[in-house]
């Protein structure tokens, strides 16, 4: 496992000496297919908490102009549009997780060959359990909510959860951030203005019960939805993408995640300079070209950018 780290030539060199600022790579298109005759020919986008597929609306629109089908499966239920579901959480109150992954299974087993699979903060995580499953050509976790078994859960996670964790009715409610909030923790690198019009555009409330069970997932024994086989050398490739300024999972939560893959399948991490929604940070159209890129040429230590990659111990 391989991690490097991206950011604009104003980024200070860290101390950590297994990673190197570098600055930002060469927007890349991905136009060439790869001339395998299975290369992958969609790619699917699954969404986190908070937010509904609207929010990949612009990788989406990138995606296809390149040639490719796109999904953006929407959480069983939540189908309707953002402001629909605003007025009426009902459906975000039924959800599970779960149910969730297997509505998602059941999506990508319907394709003709394996996709590519990106998701973002949950749909990180998911994206990691489809694989693990057995699905997608390549997987790309974008800023992603940890699996099963990793215990590295930084306060800011507890923090932004805290509203839940005090009051267990919040459990069985659909619970929606304030605009402050939002701005904490999804946006915290961009201007009030842009934030503001950002979760205007995206958010929606999330399901308690499923918050509350994140914050607590490694507090319990025994496997839980989102249990995965780190062991597993049959899956696909896997890159975890990270955001320097995420506040919600830190980029040791990706560090952490990503070293718990004992097998020799590559599985490599990468740091964008961003916030937790890096898939609507002003430098998007980087992220999304590096992220497709990597998919289509997984080799490791292949992250594309001219800066050192250092092993992890």
């Amino acid at each position: 496992m391989h991690i490097a780290i991206i950011g604009g030539t104003d980024v200070q060199e860290p101390s950590n000496p297994r990673i190197v600022a570098s600055p930002a790579p060469q927007r890349r298109t991905a136009t060439a297919r790869s001339e395998t005759p299975q290369a992958a020919d969609t790619i699917v986008l699954i969404h986190g908490f908070w937010v509904t597929p609207r929010s990949w609306e612009h990788w989406k629109v990138h995606y296809e102009e390149q040639g490719y089908r796109v999904r953006t499966p929407a959480y069983p239920g939540l189908e309707s549009e953002v402001e629909a579901l605003r007025k009426d959480p009902t459906p975000i109150e039924q959800l599970t997780v779960s149910a969730i992954i297997n509505h998602l299974e059941q999506q990508v087993s319907e394709l003709d060959r394996p996709p590519i699979i990106m998701g973002h903060s949950a749909g990180g995580a998911f994206t990691q359990v489809l694989l693990g499953r057995g699905y997608g050509s390549a997987g790309i976790a974008i800023s992603s909510a940890p699996t099963d078994g990793i215990t590295v859960v930084p306060l800011s996670q507890i923090t932004s959860s805290s509203p839940i964790i005090e009051n267990p009715a919040n459990r069985h409610r659909a619970l929606s951030l304030t605009a402050q909030q939002w701005q904490e923790i999804f946006t915290n690198t961009m201007t009030e203005q842009e934030s503001i019009a950002l979760y205007e555009r995206y958010h929606v409330p999330a399901n308690g019960a499923m918050i509350w069970g994140s914050a607590f997932a490694n507090v319990h024994t025994g496997h839980h939805d989102t249990y995965v086989d780190y062991s597993n050398s049959s899956r696909a490739p896997l890159l975890f993408i990270s955001g320097r300024r995420d506040p919600l999972f830190p980029p040791k939560i990706a560090d952490s995640n990503a070293a718990h893959y004992e097998s020799d399948v590559i599985t490599e991490v990468v740091e964008f300079d961003g916030p937790h929604l890096l898939t609507a940070a002003p430098n998007w159209r980087t992220i999304a070209d590096f992220a497709l890129a990597w998919a289509l040429n997984p080799v490791a230590g292949n992250t594309g950018h001219p800066g050192t990659i250092y092993p992890s111990p």
